[in-house]
């Protein structure tokens, strides 16, 4: 009995070195192909980047012959190497240089590494896919990239939005129209920044944008307007005062300021009383920049009276701004002030001070 148990111990320890041993060598294996395959990117680089530079550096004429390149080219994980390569160099130069790695795209005719990404399941393959398309300024992708505006994904489909804005301009932004989720602040950025010029006749689109059940698309057609200056929106964004959304009312009193109507104060100080704190706190905020003095008897009012401390704050901020600081000073000796009150004040008078 005792030597069958040794003979079966014996067994488990040979079958359990056997599997270290082996969990070892495969461990060792993948680390040797891992580092075989580091190695050969970082030369590839090496080769991708001097082409690069060869490119931008030396004319047509002048460009010296490089055979092990357009060997190496024809290979598929080189080409995929290549277009990620010229992706990322293109964020770095501008003018001739970024025109002429643009030219690599087209010769070497990448955009079909580009484009398989596009057939690919996996989501960031997919947006990959798109980016570099975009990147690339491949127009001629743009009807199947806007296939993705609609898809699962959201890596995808905000590639695909900025892809369709930076390829098509204005009309790239046509999925607005329909558009559902949320656009974040920073996509909303990255749009603005694609759109260097507006249409004949953009009107009735932004209109139809401003009128949205999105708030972010409303919030981003404001944004839009004041980039543009489209002075002819002034009473439409007015309207938006109405909505019950605090941060489009917000937006669109940023909207107004921008547009540099001189009535736009004093509006703005005749529907304060109808509005919640948070957009009261931005009339102010505006009244303070303005340096109007047609609302001084609101701020007055609204130091002592305002529903909350940051409606006082802004309030006596604005008095000090519109040079009401000797008021300010000489409220300082009344006896019957409440200590939030000279608080306040206090903060308003050392705020500039300092």
């Amino acid at each position: 009995m005792l030597i069958t148990s040794i003979h079966f111990l014996f067994i488990v320890f040979i079958v359990m070195l056997s599997l270290v041993l082996v969990l070892v060598l495969v461990v060792l294996i993948y680390n040797f192909i891992e580092y075989k395959e580091s190695v050969r990117i970082t030369a590839w680089s090496g080769i991708i980047d001097q082409k690069i530079s060869d490119v931008i550096v030396y004319g047509d004429d002048e460009l010296p012959a490089n055979s092990k390149f357009n060997f190496l080219a024809l290979r598929k994980p080189f080409r995929v190497l290549f277009l990620q390569r010229l992706v990322d160099s293109e964020k770095k130069f501008s003018g001739a240089a970024k025109s002429k790695i643009k030219e690599l795209f087209k010769e070497y005719n990448l955009r079909d590494v580009a484009i398989n990404k596009l057939d690919q399941r996996k989501p960031y393959l997919i947006a990959q896919g798109i980016r570099e398309l975009a990147v690339m300024d491949h127009d001629e992708a743009a009807p199947k990239i806007s296939l993705f505006l609609t898809h699962p994904s959201q890596q995808v489909y905000l590639e695909a939005q900025y892809a369709m804005v930076k390829l098509k301009g204005f009309e790239g932004l046509g999925f607005l129209n329909t558009f559902s989720s949320k656009i974040s602040e920073w996509q909303q950025l990255r749009l603005l920044l694609s759109i260097s010029s507006l249409p004949p006749d953009p009107d009735i689109t932004i209109e139809k944008w401003l009128e949205s059940t999105n708030d972010s698309v409303v919030i981003f057609t404001l944004k839009l307007i004041k980039k543009f200056q489209l002075l002819s929106f002034y009473s439409k964004i007015t309207e938006l005062l109405n909505t019950s959304s605090v941060e489009i009312k917000i937006k669109a009193i940023q909207t107004l300021m921008s547009l540099e109507n001189p009535d736009t104060v004093a509006y703005l100080s005749s529907i304060y009383d109808e509005q919640p704190d948070d957009v009261r706190v931005e009339i102010l905020r505006v009244v303070k920049a303005s340096k109007d003095h047609c609302c001084t008897d609101l701020l007055k009012k609204e130091l002592f009276e305002g529903n909350t401390s940051a409606i006082k704050v802004s309030a006596a901020q604005a008095l000090y701004e519109l040079r009401y600081d000797e008021y300010l000073s000489e409220l300082l000796q009344r006896e019957d002030l409440t200590e939030e009150s000279i608080q306040i004040i206090k903060y308003a008078l050392h705020e500039k001070v300092c």
